[in-house]
């Protein structure tokens, strides 16, 4: 399917419509259903292409340092999936989709295939759509996804919990390194990057996530690797950290643990979002009317819900 790039595009169009968030189309949904069985009893094995997350604040050079590691897989003959998700308007929903322009050189390549998409609201840093994007790409033949996230703050984690190997970017001259890192985003790294090595202060932020790499009491300590992606410097080092960690992966059995987790939380989301589209549906009136009673003080918040629920349960999902 990594051959027919129209095709792939047009399953991945079909998931936003139907599972982007508030702008979600119900039709599709039929539609998405049987496509979504059919790469399910397909001759690949869902959750085996190797996913490799790219976090990092606005700045730091996610997408040059995304078309670095594309060039080099590409040297080995893997077959490259990318998911660039770019920030949407607040007003319009709209979005630049300006991430794959850093990406251009590969824009020929049959085996490569690079799909901008919009968050279209979706917090985390990914967009509604991206798990099951995930899952055409691997059933295309890729063998290496690279997810790259809009650009995020400490708190936005959901790739951690969507990749198996997360890459945390940082750069020099924007503010103190291990400050902009802390928190959530810190935790999640498997391999640190600071880009734009070239700068003043890059010294500073390696040895500051060293130190604090050096107190870590984990298995797996995140390695720190210093790159200028713009000019290809550090790619060597970059790709032999991420060897790294999918030998660990594969030898401790966390791999296992991380996909699993990752089918578990691709179910739980599905199942969600019909709770969601049965809650706004079926028992809007019910809702509003739950919303009346709780205003004019004749009921609790606890009841209400409790109501709802068992509506939502006595109903066909």
């Amino acid at each position: 399917m990594l051959g027919r790039p129209r095709a792939v595009a047009r399953l991945i169009s079909l998931i936003e419509k139907a599972v982007a968030g508030p702008d979600r189309a119900p039709d599709a949904g039929t539609a998405l259903r049987a496509v979504m069985a059919g790469l399910a009893t397909g001759t690949r094995e869902p959750y085996r292409a190797w996913v490799i997350g790219l976090t990092g604040a606005p700045g730091v050079g996610k997408s040059t340092t995304t078309s670095m590691l594309i060039r080099t897989l590409r040297g080995r003959d893997a077959r490259v999936g990318v998911l660039a998700v770019d920030p949407s308007s607040p007003f319009t929903g709209g979005a630049l989709l300006g991430d794959r322009v850093r990406m251009q050189e590969h824009a020929t390549d049959p085996d490569v295939f690079i799909r901008s998409m919009s968050s279209r609201g979706h917090l985390g840093g990914l967009a509604w759509a991206t798990p099951q994007a995930l899952r055409v790409l691997e059933a295309a033949g890729c063998d290496v996804i690279l997810v790259e996230t809009v650009g995020v703050g400490q708190a936005e984690v959901d790739i951690a919990r969507l990749a198996d190997t997360t890459v945390v970017l940082l750069a020099p001259g924007m503010g103190d390194g291990v400050q902009a890192a802390k928190a959530g985003i810190l935790e999640i790294a498997d391999v640190f990057v600071v880009n734009k090595a070239d700068r003043e202060g890059a010294r500073a932020t390696v040895r500051e996530l060293r130190n604090m790499v050096s107190l870590a009491t984990a298995p797996w300590r995140p390695p720190v690797v210093s790159t200028v992606a713009v000019r290809g410097e550090g790619a060597d080092e970059l790709s032999a950290a991420l060897d790294g960690h999918l030998a660990y992966l594969e030898e401790s059995g966390e791999a296992r643990r991380r996909r699993l987790a990752r089918a578990r939380d691709e179910i739980e989301a599905i199942a969600l979002a019909r709770l969601r589209s049965r809650f706004s549906g079926l028992h809007g009136d019910r809702l509003d009317a739950l919303a009346e009673r709780l205003l004019a003080a004749e009921i609790d918040p606890y009841t209400a819900a409790d109501d709802l629920v068992a509506a939502v349960a006595h109903a066909e999902i």
